[in-house]
């Protein structure tokens, strides 16, 4: 990547995926790491699945369902459709290939390898030379209140459909989990530290409550660039509007740049926002007005470009 350096990301869902295939286009995947958020992590099946992970793997590798924006290209289904035969239980879709990433991931935890481990091994398999951290090894669940209780963030997100009111979010674990090995090291020796358009609350905010991870960013000599989520005060996908009201919170680019403010630099938010600039420069963080939206690979780079100029 020559003069560049090392990029560090924190990634969380689709939208980390697309700007990280971006990145993947611009520079090296050997100067690459990616923090990966483990709080949607869930044992379902008898397996352990790393939703958040696997996805970066897969784009990285170039295997992603685009179209569904998870899961492997071209995958089937008939494991999955046997199960429900006989449980009558398969709300979180898991394709054939998939399936045996989730039992390879399983296999190896239950010798002793830790998650940093079992994610190396399946990048080296997968082909992907970029170094994908998941955020901590310890035990660690994001947790979903609603009036009927709380539940997993992936059975309020997949199984309810993101149809709830968001009373509360919760995240089990934050008190104990410790930075995976070389997480916070990766944050402190990059030459650009980049917080991906991935939904603010669950898949960022996760990353950030492991204690040590926004200490380092804080403290960090990297230019930390984020970009926006939110446009035109909608979340690109997913349900970051319901998550942010529930944190009593606005739903605009503005509030997702003050949830980061303390450590970052650079904040890239779309044209349809230019008017949140002046507001969000009054935190303390420069602004660049950009096209954000990506649709296409040509806009992954595009993005991946303006991330890497900021």
């Amino acid at each position: 990547m020559g003069e560049l350096g090392v990029i560090t990301a924190l990634a969380g869902g689709v939208g980390a995926a697309k700007l990280l295939t971006g990145l993947a286009k611009t520079v090296s995947q050997k100067d690459m790491v990616v923090i990966g958020n483990t709080g949607d992590d869930i044992e379902l099946y008898g397996l352990h699945i790393s939703p958040d992970l696997d996805i970066a793997a897969y784009s990285l590798a170039g295997v992603v369902d685009e179209a569904k924006g998870w899961g492997i290209s071209g995958d089937t289904f008939h494991c999955l459709d046997e199960l429900k035969r006989y449980t009558g239980f398969g709300w979180f879709n898991v394709g054939d290939r998939d399936l045996a990433t989730h039992i390879y991931r399983t296999n190896l935890l239950r010798q002793g390898y830790t998650l940093t481990e079992v994610t190396q091994k399946i990048c080296a398999a997968l082909g992907v030379t970029a170094k994908i951290l998941p955020m901590t090894d310890n035990k660690f669940e994001t947790r979903i209140t609603t009036k009927d209780g709380t539940m997993h963030f992936e059975e309020y997100m997949v199984k309810r459909g993101a149809k709830d009111e968001v009373l509360n979010v919760e995240f089990f674990g934050a008190e104990t989990a410790k930075p995976a090995a070389g997480v916070t090291e990766a944050i402190a020796e990059a030459e650009r530290v980049v917080v991906c358009p991935s939904n603010p609350v669950v898949s960022i905010s996760t990353i950030l409550s492991v204690k040590g991870i926004r200490e380092a960013l804080r403290e960090t000599a990297a230019g930390v660039v984020g970009v926006s989520p939110i446009i035109g005060g909608l979340p690109v996908k997913g349900p970051a509007d319901k998550l942010l009201r529930g944190l009593g919170r606005e739903v605009s680019a503005f509030s997702v740049a003050e949830m980061y403010a303390d450590f970052l630099d650079f904040f890239i938010i779309d044209r349809v926002d230019a008017a949140e600039k002046s507001r969000i420069e009054k935190l303390g963080v420069s602004v660049k007005v950009a096209d954000i939206v990506m649709r296409s690979l040509e806009d992954k780079v595009r993005l991946a470009n303006t991330v890497l100029q900021a």
